[in-house]
């Protein structure tokens, strides 16, 4: 006969048995865990006296017990002390190895243009340790409407490549087709335009560096911006709360890996593009 009870019900661990087995992980800084109890979602901030301190995309602090009740995306887990740094190799915030020699070179005639201030921010803040040994600046133009200006103004050449990252990039957007325009001109061989599917460069940081599930959706209409602070319960009277809003977001930001794939490859190409050797 089948014995569903088992050999001894009052084995250890009969509790456990049906029950999803949970796994140690470190409660590094910026992890994003979620709390089984109550579904609050967020980032540890620091870990003190045996809590785990959490900040949602609100920026509320909680602080809980380390150990079991805890989930990363939709695992059970147990939140463990963070083990003590170890010196060896070191990487930057995109993935590089840090260069021996990582003081910051003369500038290259090359550039990468990006479309606004937020833009800059967020490459400095990944890619900026690579781009100063490379020698690499970055600009902004404050909307791609501006590059056929820029280009008349100071023309590209063979010694002086200009790598452009643009939002928004895909079929029949504005974007596109102005893209297509310039690149039909006079300086298209020494430019190279790459873009993300994003309405704006926010959108770029991954939902899970965030503590949310997705990012929200804005109706037309409303300023994509403004919707997006409204959505979050964030201020949005005036430029100084975007501002702000933005520097909420860019904190999410450690790592390559907070940032969305569509992004990471297409500023790995245009580094390419403004450091290959010329003849």
């Amino acid at each position: 006969m089948d014995d569903r009870y088992g050999g001894d019900v009052l084995a250890a661990g009969w509790r456990e048995r049906g029950f999803a087995k949970a796994s140690d992980v470190p409660a590094v800084k910026d992890l994003v865990v979620e709390v089984a109890d109550d579904g609050y979602c967020g980032a540890v901030t620091r870990v003190e006296a045996g809590l785990v301190e959490l900040e949602d995309w609100k920026g509320r602090r909680r602080s809980f017990p380390l150990g079991g009740g805890f989930l990363i995306e939709g695992k059970p887990v147990r939140l463990t002390l963070p083990a003590a740094k170890q010196q060896g190799t070191r990487r930057t915030a995109s993935g590089s190895f840090v260069a021996s020699d990582d003081r910051a070179k003369i500038a290259l005639p090359s550039r990468i243009l990006v479309e606004g201030r937020h833009d800059a921010e967020l490459v400095e803040k990944v890619w900026g340790a690579d781009l100063r040994v490379e020698g690499v600046v970055v600009e902004y133009l404050q909307g791609i409407d501006l590059l056929d200006g820029l280009l008349a103004e100071q023309p590209p050449s063979p010694k002086r490549r200009y790598g452009v990252l643009v939002d928004h990039l895909v079929p029949g957007s504005k974007e596109t087709r102005m893209v297509e325009q310039i690149l039909r001109g006079p300086h298209g061989k020494h430019l190279k335009i790459v873009g993300h599917p994003y309405i704006d460069v926010w959108q770029c940081v991954t939902p899970a560096a965030m503590g949310i599930r997705a990012w929200p959706q804005i109706p037309r209409g409303t300023d994509w911006k403004t919707g997006i602070c409204r959505a979050f319960g964030w201020p949005a009277e005036d430029q100084a709360d975007i501002a702000h809003a933005w520097q909420r977001i860019l904190s999410r930001v450690t790592t390559f890996r907070d940032l969305e794939p569509a992004l990471l490859g297409r500023v790995e190409e245009l580094i390419d593009f403004v450091t290959e050797p010329t003849s």
